[in-house]
């Protein structure tokens, strides 16, 4: 088990039904040293950025998903996004969508 850490449109029951097929588990939590910038990507999705200061923190869902779900999820993220692996406040290791500098 994987899990995925949102803080945007990942977190809407709707857009979980149209790419898993289900609606995910999750848990709120916490990523230290980064921001949320709203309406960043496409001047409509909000990005992460990272300032590597502890007091700045993303509040967001850790979700539970298998590596079925990381490929839908990277399809429907698109190449402006990609995915890394980052520590939360909870200690749990969970993927994230950065902007994808390539």
């Amino acid at each position: 088990m994987e899990f995925l850490f949102t803080y945007g449109t990942l977190q809407d029951e709707q857009v979980q039904q149209y790419i898993f097929g289900r609606t995910l588990k999750g848990n709120p939590d916490f990523l230290p040293g980064f921001k949320i910038k709203e309406n960043a990507i496409y001047g409509r999705y909000p990005l992460v950025l990272r300032t590597d200061n502890p007091k700045d923190k993303v509040q967001g869902i850790a979700y539970k998903v298998t590596t079925d779900d990381l490929t839908k999820a990277d399809i429907y993220e698109t190449s402006a996004y990609k995915r890394e692996k980052f520590t939360l406040v909870s200690g749990v290791e969970a993927w994230l969508y950065v902007k994808n500098s390539n």
